[in-house]
C-alpha cells in the first residue's frame, strides 16, 4: 500500500493545493524539507503528495542521516506517474486542468482495461486522477489473477 509520495514542482504550492482539491482534503507546508508543500487527503490513512521544488534532488545520508537536499537542473520530463481517487466527476477534474494551464485528458487504459483523466501537473509530470466511476472499472481490472494473465500475455510476445 502506497501511503505517501513526493513530486518535483516548479510551483510546490499550488500544485500541492490542486492535488488536495482533487482529494477534497487540504495543504500545508512540509517543514522536513526547505520550500515544500504536502497535500494531504484527510483519509484514514494518512494520504499524502509532498511536493519538492523541481530543482531539488534528495540523495542518500549517511549515517542516522536518511537523506540529503541537494539541488540539480530540473528535468523536462519522467517516466514516473500516480494514479489517484478523487470523488470529484470527469467534469470538474478537466475543469482544474483548464483553469491551471495544464494538459487534462480522458483516457483509457489497456483493451478497454479502465479509464483515467490524465492531469499533466505543470505539464510536466502526470497524474492519473480516477473518479469514482473509474475506481470501480480499475478495481474490477486490478486483481492479482488478471494481473498474472496481463504479465503472462506480455511474456508470451517477448
Amino acid at each position: 500500500m502506497l501511503f505517501h509520495a513526493s513530486i518535483p514542482a516548479r510551483n510546490p504550492e499550488n500544485v500541492a493545493r490542486v492535488i488536495a482539491e482533487l482529494w477534497g482534503g487540504f495543504h500545508a507546508p512540509f517543514p522536513s524539507f526547505p520550500d515544500s508543500w504536502m497535500a494531504i487527503a484527510g483519509d484514514d490513512r494518512g494520504s499524502i503528495i509532498e511536493t519538492y521544488p523541481s530543482d531539488r534532488v534528495i540523495s542518500p545520508g549517511s549515517g542516522q542521516n536518511s537523506f540529503v537536499p541537494g539541488e540539480s537542473t530540473a528535468a523536462q520530463y519522467t517516466a514516473f506517474h500516480l494514479a489517484v481517487a478523487s470523488k470529484l466527476t470527469p467534469e470538474q477534474v478537466l475543469a482544474i486542468g483548464e483553469r491551471e494551464g495544464w494538459r487534462a485528458v480522458r483516457c483509457t487504459r489497456g483493451q478497454n482495461f479502465f479509464d483515467v483523466i490524465e492531469l499533466w501537473i505543470e505539464d510536466v509530470i502526470m497524474i492519473e486522477v480516477l473518479t469514482e466511476e473509474m475506481q470501480r472499472q480499475y478495481l474490477a481490472f486490478a486483481t492479482p489473477q488478471n494481473f498474472r494473465a496481463f504479465a503472462a500475455a506480455a511474456a508470451m510476445q517477448a
